[in-house]
């Protein structure tokens, strides 16, 4: 696969920096639940908060987080315009709770039979083996049914097949992972875009030279540093790496693993003595201000990218390219970690019962993606089956790997259990500082995750 250096010297707008602003993180935490930040201001919709939703007899019943304003926004928008149909048949109504009290409620929802017809869910719940695995409907099936699936981005269902075990959340947002590199700084040293391992490291070595950060990683936010190690996994032995040692078919302290894992820990030559304890918007700002050469980081990055007051290198000066391959490994450069926000669920019940919440899943399936991006800028998981207008060409080019990604893989930690998870943040900082030899890391990430596999 091919990474051409070329860019286009295309400027951007207030409007487009501002909409752009509402691109949204969504990283799994330790515990496997998932994360949302802000996405932007609250506009239509009938909304409640905090008040019992029992779903579906008459109104578009969902049960969304106060902290992600951005996907209840465009279904306003779409009940507006081209859902208007829907709207009037099931009015959308929305009602909002604190991030933190919403896997709470829904589970305490389920156990009443009493779930909206979507709301958000927790992740280990409705996962096969999870308690709330025949609530939520089967994505899959359904669309096929409404004669939409296709209108959903094959990456889109893989990532989501991937965190969950079936099509069980709506892809409201999809976010891959890589490098963004100040390209005028490789142009200016003439560095070409790495396309393997050894490559990322010359390319690295170079700009140490030229007196540059090589990368910038958050201490801070120990998943910064566990995405090098996954990654190299992945390409070293296969997208399936870490689901071997969950399932207990490896050992991180297999040689092989070790290799790995000694990879990331060889990297502590180029990091600085302020790494262990920076946090995510300083590490940011040094690849906007090009005092770092690259970071690795998600899509929704773009965000800041766009931000004129934030990015004083421009827009323009910024690319993106894939986590490098590994010379003979069984992974491939096409594999892009990937992530689909929190999980979104309709309720298989009400769906079953209720013709108009097919007509709604239907509409929103095949306008979505277009809206959200004309809106806000921001990319989905669907087709854009509309124009769309004004895009910036780092934001494209985003989006056209995005439809044309077939497979994706997860994160590190993303399979483990609590205990798994938790030692391998607790020791990532340590493990890129070379203050942990990459033998006590895997001992100690491993038994955590024995820990978790035996239930002690």
């Amino acid at each position: 696969m091919a990474i051409q250096k070329s860019r286009s010297k295309v400027g951007i707008g207030a409007s487009a920096v501002a909409s752009l602003a509402l691109i949204l993180t969504a990283c799994g935490n330790s515990d496997g639940e998932s994360n949302t930040a802000d996405g932007g201001d609250q506009t239509g919709g009938e909304e409640t908060s905090g008040e019992e939703t029992s779903g579906g007899d008459q109104t578009f019943d969902y049960l969304a987080p106060n902290e992600n304003q951005q996907i209840r926004n465009t279904l306003s928008l779409l009940g507006e315009n081209q859902c208007s149909a829907e709207e009037g048949a099931m009015p959308l109504e929305v009602e909002t709770l604190p991030q933190a009290d919403v896997n709470q409620r829904v589970r305490l929802l389920a156990s009443q039979d009493a779930l909206p017809d979507m709301f958000i869910a927790p992740t280990s719940a409705i996962r096969p083996d999870g308690s709330m695995a025949e609530d939520v409907l089967d994505l899959g099936e359904a669309l096929t049914e409404l004669g939409v699936y296709d209108d959903v981005l094959p990456a889109a269902v893989s990532t989501v097949e991937n965190v969950y075990g079936g099509f069980v959340s709506l892809p409201y947002q999809l976010n891959i992972e890589g490098f963004w590199y100040n390209a005028e700084l490789f142009d200016e040293l003439d560095i070409d875009v790495p396309q393997t391992w050894d490559e990322w490291l010359e390319a690295a070595e170079a700009l140490e030279a030229a007196g540059k950060t090589p990368f910038t990683v958050s201490g801070d936010q120990s998943w910064s540093i566990l995405r090098y190690v996954g990654a190299y996994l992945f390409r070293d032995l296969g997208p399936d790496a870490l689901t071997r040692v969950v399932n207990g078919e490896a050992q991180l302290t297999d040689p092989e693993y070790l290799r790995g894992i000694e990879a990331i820990s060889d990297l502590s030559r180029f990091v600085g003595p302020g790494v262990s304890t920076m946090d995510m918007d300083t590490a940011q700002s040094m690849l906007l201000t090009g005092e770092a050469g690259m970071m690795y980081n998600g899509s929704w990055i773009l965000s800041a990218i766009h931000d004129e007051e934030l990015n004083v290198v421009g827009s323009e000066n910024f690319g993106f390219f894939p986590f490098p391959e590994v010379e003979g490994g069984a992974g491939s450069i096409d594999q892009y970690p990937a992530n689909a926000g929190a999980a979104t669920a309709i309720s298989a019940s009400h769906y079953a019962e209720n013709e108009e919440l097919g007509d709604w899943l239907k509409c929103i399936v095949q306008n979505y993606g277009s809206t959200l991006m004309n809106d806000s800028g921001a990319i989905s998981g669907f087709q854009l089956n509309d124009p769309v207008e004004d895009v910036p060409p780092l934001t494209a080019e985003i989006n056209e790997i995005l439809e044309s990604v077939t497979e994706t893989v997860l994160w590190f930690e993303a399979e483990m259990g609590e205990r798994g998870a938790q030692a391998a943040g607790e020791n990532a900082v340590p493990l890129l500082t070379g203050s942990m030899s990459a033998e006590d890391f895997a001992r100690t990430v491993q038994a955590a995750v024995d820990a978790d596999g035996s239930g002690s």
